[in-house]
Formats: structure tokens, C-alpha cells, sequence
């Protein structure tokens, strides 16, 4: 079997009728920052694993009036390196995210997009062998 065929399902958080595992990952509505320290924008979202419900991929929401013309970017929990109260921080830079492909389940090819992430970011995919999962980093 290949990767593509092993990966499992992603969903995102708010069409699902379900909980994370852990309450206290839930950090939509929190600002995040880059390694450098400048603004991304803000988590509106959280693309979560099915069957283990963790956490998989933070949504970014920049730009737009209104949440009209956001657009939406994932980045692997892998890369956050901290969260607070109010902010998450990343260890990539604003550029390099706006490197990666937007978002937008009606238009991307889910099957090639996670994998296409992952090598984007330089991680190890979750479902691969070996793979220990990072969240929550230390506060």
C-alpha cells in the first residue's frame, strides 16, 4: 500500500459532530505568530484526525474584510513550537507559509494536499512509521 492509500481521514472540526481527545487543544481564535514574530493571522480552524482525534493541522485565516477574502492556509501542529493564552507561535517563517497551497476542500485534491503539506514543511507524515506526535508544545 502506499502512503496516499494509509492515510487516514482528516476532518475539519467544525463540520464534525464530535470532541478532541484533549479539550484544552482546542486553540481556535488564538493569533499566530512565526518564528520571527510577526502576525500570520488567526487559528479558525483545527483539522483533526477521525479516528484518533488529535489534532493533525492548524487553519490560518489572514487577510479579507470581514472573514470575506481570507485566505486559508494549513500548517502541521508539528511546527508550533508554543502556545498561550491568546497567541501560538511557529517555527517557520510568514513567508514560508505563504509559500504552501491555500486551502479550500472544495477545490484541492485532498489525496496529493496532506502529503504535499507535510513535504512543504519538512515533517515526517503522521501516518507514517516512527511518528511521535508533538502537541501541545510547551507553554
Amino acid at each position: 500500500m502506499s502512503e496516499k492509500e494509509t492515510q487516514p481521514t482528516l476532518i475539519d472540526l467544525e463540520e464534525a459532530d464530535m470532541l478532541l481527545e484533549h479539550p484544552g487543544q482546542d486553540i481556535r481564535g488564538r493569533s499566530v505568530y512565526d518564528r520571527g514574530g510577526e502576525e500570520l493571522g488567526d487559528i479558525d480552524g483545527l483539522i483533526i484526525d477521525e479516528a484518533e482525534r488529535k489534532v493533525r493541522f492548524i487553519r490560518i485565516g489572514s487577510g479579507g474584510f470581514l472573514g470575506i477574502g481570507k485566505t486559508k492556509r494549513l500548517v502541521p501542529v508539528d511546527a508550533l513550537t508554543r502556545i498561550e493564552d491568546d497567541r501560538v507561535y511557529i517555527d517557520r517563517t510568514k513567508e514560508h507559509v505563504a509559500g504552501s497551497d491555500p486551502y479550500d476542500p472544495a477545490v484541492v485534491p485532498v489525496s496529493d494536499f496532506y502529503q504535499n503539506l507535510y513535504t512543504h514543511y519538512g515533517y515526517t507524515p503522521f501516518w507514517a512509521g516512527g511518528y511521535i506526535y508533538p502537541y501541545p508544545p510547551p507553554r
